[in-house]
């Protein structure tokens, strides 16, 4: 899958955004996540916000995903990557 990256936060945070909509389950990321084991920090239709990796991830219907605190750009285009390969 092909991502953007924008960066956030002053520079502190990343976000990949897939070049295609993956209409994500909310509830569906939680589950996965949870029994991995991650801290579901927030959670509701539009957003899932969990401690994955010791970032802050926040997870998006549409398939963003912005981790904080994260710099570099293949490093979040690799986790994100994997993120939604976990999610197939």
């Amino acid at each position: 899958m092909r991502f953007t990256t924008t960066r956030l936060c002053g520079g502190e945070a990343l976000m990949a955004i897939p070049s295609q909509d993956c209409d994500l389950n909310i509830e569906h990321v939680a589950d996965v996540f949870s029994k991995e084991g991650c801290t579901i920090k927030e959670k509701d239709d539009m957003i899932l916000v969990m401690i994955w990796k010791d970032m802050e991830t926040t997870v998006y219907p549409q398939g963003k995903i912005m981790f904080f605190p994260l710099k570099d750009k293949r490093s979040c285009i690799d986790h994100a990557t994997e993120i939604l390969n976990k999610l197939q």
